[in-house]
């Protein structure tokens, strides 16, 4: 069973994914780090509990971690996932304390004991700040999934850029090319991919009939997002980046992508870009396995089969088959 620490800023699509992720038996959470991303370090703790909550794993702890970037002012997206970063569903906050140990600190204790994956869906301030401080816990990760950047597809806060590299592009740069400097390899689902998964009105009232409960959880989180998707992008339901991340780690069936070297902009108009060599112009060893593919029907039918427990061998409904085959 892969021992993972998720680190994350919920956000919306977090709150998805970490629902994913504490109902798969085959994970076992350490814990969940947060840090300045979609919302403030300290909010997304918050919000995680409330999806911990939902899942009934509150025994996972939560350690708060970065609040700003490495470099530069902070930049928040709850214009797009709302003023409490959960769709403004205003969720009873989940009594309790925090550890005082910062995320930081955390994760370094976790890996001087052994080796550890990490799920990133956030900005990657934490990571960067670990390994500035501790380079040789590098080589300690198993597997860095990051769910950030994007190669042929356009940005999503630029032209050029997807949102948790443009939050912290130094943070980003840095655990590149250290990934690089230990002859690692980040695997980045990015933009190219995540697009591609998006929860539409149908399946989330199907997810009411199988699973009122849950259901009602999911859209009381997601209406304002889908909102959102509207009137900016003209996509009726929302575009959900982060669980695809986590189904990935569990599955890496599900994506397929190319292995190149990676470099991360940091500043002027192209600030947050992922240039991606695609044609091995600079002749480096590969930092990342770049995703470019995945099946999104076989993932929406795994989503919902977890975070619904339901059995693999669930009957769905005609329309929604119909509907999953076609995206």
């Amino acid at each position: 069973m892969p021992k993972v620490i998720i680190d994350c800023d919920p956000g919306i699509d977090d709150v998805l994914a970490l629902l994913l992720a504490a109902a798969s038996p085959e994970l076992e959470i350490v814990g969940i780090t947060t840090v300045s991303g979609n919302v403030p370090a300290d909010m997304g703790a918050g919000n995680a509990r409330k999806a911990l909550a939902q899942a009934g794993r509150l025994d996972i702890p939560v350690y708060i971690g970065e609040m700003v970037p490495l470099k530069g002012k902070y930049v928040d997206a709850m214009d797009t996932h709302g003023s409490d970063g959960l769709g403004e569903s205003f969720l009873p906050e989940i009594p309790g304390v925090f550890p005082e140990k910062s995320a930081v600190d955390f994760l370094e204790e976790e890996l001087e004991k052994e080796e550890i994956s990490i799920i990133a869906l956030g900005p990657l301030t934490n990571l960067a700040r670990l390994f500035l401080k501790r380079p040789e816990l590098v080589d300690r990760v198993s597997r860095l999934v990051s769910m950030g950047g994007n190669f042929k597809s356009h940005g999503n806060c630029s032209p050029v850029a997807e949102y948790n590299y443009w939050c912290d592009p130094k943070a980003a740069r840095i655990c590149y090319q250290m990934f690089a400097d230990a002859g690692k390899k980040i695997e980045m689902a990015g933009l190219d991919v995540t697009r591609k998964i998006v929860l539409t009105p149908n399946l989330l009232s199907y997810m009411e009939r199988l699973d009122p409960k849950t259901g009602a959880f999911v859209r009381k989180v997601t209406g304002f997002y889908m909102d959102f998707h509207w009137e900016y992008e003209g996509i009726i339901g929302c575009v959900i980046n982060d669980p695809l991340a986590v189904a990935y780690f569990l599955d890496p069936s599900l994506c397929s992508g190319i292995e190149r070297y990676v470099e991360v902009e940091t500043e002027g108009i192209c600030r947050g870009q992922t240039v991606v060599d695609s044609m091995n112009f600079w002749k480096k060893e590969p930092n990342s396995l770049v995703l470019t593919e995945t099946d999104a029907g076989r993932f929406m039918r795994f989503f919902l089969t977890r975070i619904l427990r339901k059995e693999d061998g669930t009957r769905w409904a005609k329309e929604e088959l119909s509907c999953l085959e076609q995206l």
